[in-house]
């Protein structure tokens, strides 16, 4: 496909709706298969018990938490340098889906360090900067209903994306840069998983499953942005006429 298609809004919406209900398919699929091996065939932990299930939800909303903003990072470098069309509907798009993402995980994070810290919350080096990132994305969803002008506000949340993105590498690295609480990586690592292939599976399956649904997400939001500035043209149109 050409990048003038991908860049073209209306030849976006033309291909992205066959492309939304396979995403929906999958994801539906691929996590009604991956709740299957996380709570019937993948094992109790032999320390947590059946509390390491929260696992299985928690890191793929964590992964998802960082991964929508490096991918909104991307989109604003987009709209900043090249003027993709498409690209602050993107990051716009995706920002509400990281907030809601981030803050699952910061709920489904402190469920599961009730009983393995004995508190819901820490001022753990991994918690702090994730609720940084929280506040970051609520600040980018303020700060656009805040500016009136779409094309300013998308300046200012592409500057402030790119700003905030160098809290996702504190995220990542903090287990190895401080002292914390939070356990190190142990899916991803220069040794290979340290986790049993029994609780792995089950994982990488919700992992994936969920990059899907957010990708469904993204281009549904995407599409009803689109929408929406067409109807804001059609109005400042027929308010001008």
């Amino acid at each position: 496909m050409p990048v003038s298609d991908l860049a073209n809004p209306t030849r976006f919406l033309a291909w992205s709706r066959p492309l939304l209900a396979v995403l929906w398919v999958v994801a539906v699929a691929g996590l009604a298969a991956g709740l299957y091996m996380s709570f019937f065939v993948s094992p109790p932990d032999y320390q947590q018990g059946e509390m390491i299930r929260i696992m299985f939800i928690h890191v793929p909303f964590a992964w998802l938490s960082m991964a929508c903003f490096g991918f909104m990072a991307v989109a604003s470098l987009g709209f900043l340098v090249w003027r993709h069309p498409l690209a602050d509907v993107a990051a716009k798009a995706a920002t509400p889906i990281g907030a809601a993402f981030t803050f699952l995980a910061l709920v489904t994070g402190s469920l599961w360090g009730k009983p393995t810290w004995g508190a819901y919350w820490v001022w753990d080096a991994r918690l702090t900067s994730v609720l940084v990132l929280f506040i970051i994305y609520l600040g980018l969803i303020a700060l656009r209903q805040a500016i009136e002008d779409p094309g300013r506000a998308a300046r200012v949340a592409a500057i402030l994306t790119l700003v905030g993105s160098v809290n996702v590498p504190i995220i990542k690295f903090s287990v190895d840069w401080w002292n914390t609480l939070h356990q190190g990586e142990s899916i991803f690592r220069a040794g290979g998983p340290t986790i049993y292939a029994t609780m792995l599976w089950p994982l990488l399956v919700m992992i994936a499953a969920m990059t899907v649904l957010f990708a469904a997400l993204v281009v549904m939001g995407m599409r009803n942005e689109i929408y929406r500035r067409r109807v804001r043209s059609l109005e400042m149109m027929a308010a001008g006429a």
